[in-house]
């Protein structure tokens, strides 16, 4: 079958909408937004809407993206990926979001829901979902982690998939979002998933439920979690060391993220797409946080555990 387009689009509109006013009611202040549109006739087509801000009381930034782009033939770094489909005419349409929070002790968060749609003249178009979302603490707290997690669980099985797909998702966000480089997670995971659809063992039906179900687990499973934290106090130290492990989301984003590679190599709007990365960051040289220290909690955090199961008043330790 061929996907409704416009009706995966008109979702993910409102999904957008929604979270950008449940952050800007939080933050205090709207965010800015961009249409555009890309001309006909031109090797990539579309149009989208940005939603960012900058330098707000809660969001130090913070961008809420949706694009629906259709061009003649994949970009390198999808073709190569699925050779089949090289030359085939496509549509990719989603919302992907990245926050990046002022008080150290608010959380990172990455949600992204997309669909793909591959056509070829004489064949049968060829569809797929991704998405998923992934927290990504400076200064972690067990119970902040477990609920996120209990909500991404929640997702997949209420969208109808079992125990046994959220542990794959759950464990695919953990082998995705690791710095190979670095033999380091990015955070403390979530959810990822992808290509689901395309080799045509799920109906269209299930596939587009699950990408709707994580997409509205987004708020429930971070909001709570940043009004917790948001006035917790903080100082130079905690600063110092949130824009440290920033460093590593950068890494993260333009070494070995696919969708950044997708979007510069299909010549997307760059500062859409590079709104993932933090206004400030650094780096330092063989450094490592002082043993007991709060800052070398995270690294305990950091090791991928059975989150959903674990309970929130329980204390990190390192025979887990």
């Amino acid at each position: 079958m061929m996907p409704d387009t416009a009706a995966i689009r008109r979702h993910f509109l409102a999904l957008q909408t929604r979270i950008v006013e449940a952050l800007a009611a939080l933050d205090g202040r709207a965010f800015r937004e961009e249409r555009w549109e890309r001309p006909q006739g031109e090797a990539l087509t579309g149009d989208g809407l940005t939603c960012i801000t900058e330098d707000g009381p809660v969001l130090e930034r913070g961008g809420v993206n949706f694009s629906h782009v259709r061009g003649a033939s994949l970009p390198p770094s999808a073709s190569a990926r699925r050779s089949e489909l090289a030359g085939r005419a496509f549509e990719a349409l989603g919302v992907s979001l990245v926050l990046h929070p002022r008080n150290p002790y608010c959380p990172t968060v990455h949600l992204n829901v997309r669909a793909f749609v591959a056509t070829a003249e004489g064949l049968p178009p060829v569809w797929w979902f991704g998405g998923g979302m992934d927290l990504t603490p400076y200064y972690p707290f067990v119970e902040d982690i477990v609920h996120f997690h209990r909500t991404c669980r929640d997702a997949v099985l209420g969208a109808g998939f079992g125990e046994a797909h959220y542990r794959h998702y759950k464990r695919w966000c953990d082998e995705y979002f690791y710095l190979k480089h670095r033999e380091e997670p990015r955070g403390v995971g979530g959810l990822f998933f992808d290509d689901l659809g395309a080799d045509g063992t799920i109906p269209f039906e299930s596939a587009w439920r699950l990408a709707q179900a994580v997409g509205d687990a987004f708020l429930p499973a971070y909001l709570p979690i940043l009004e917790q934290r948001l006035a917790h106090p903080y100082g130079e130290r905690e600063r110092d060391f949130q824009a440290y492990r920033r460093g590593r989301y950068v890494e993260f984003n333009l070494v070995w993220d696919r969708g950044t590679h997708f979007g510069l190599q299909s010549g997307g709007r760059t500062k859409a797409i590079l709104m993932s990365l933090p206004p400030l960051a650094r780096w330092r040289y063989d450094w490592h946080p002082e043993p007991g220290s709060p800052e070398a909690a995270l690294y305990e955090a950091l090791r991928p555990r059975d989150w959903a199961e674990r309970s929130a008043e329980a204390p990190l330790t390192g025979t887990e």
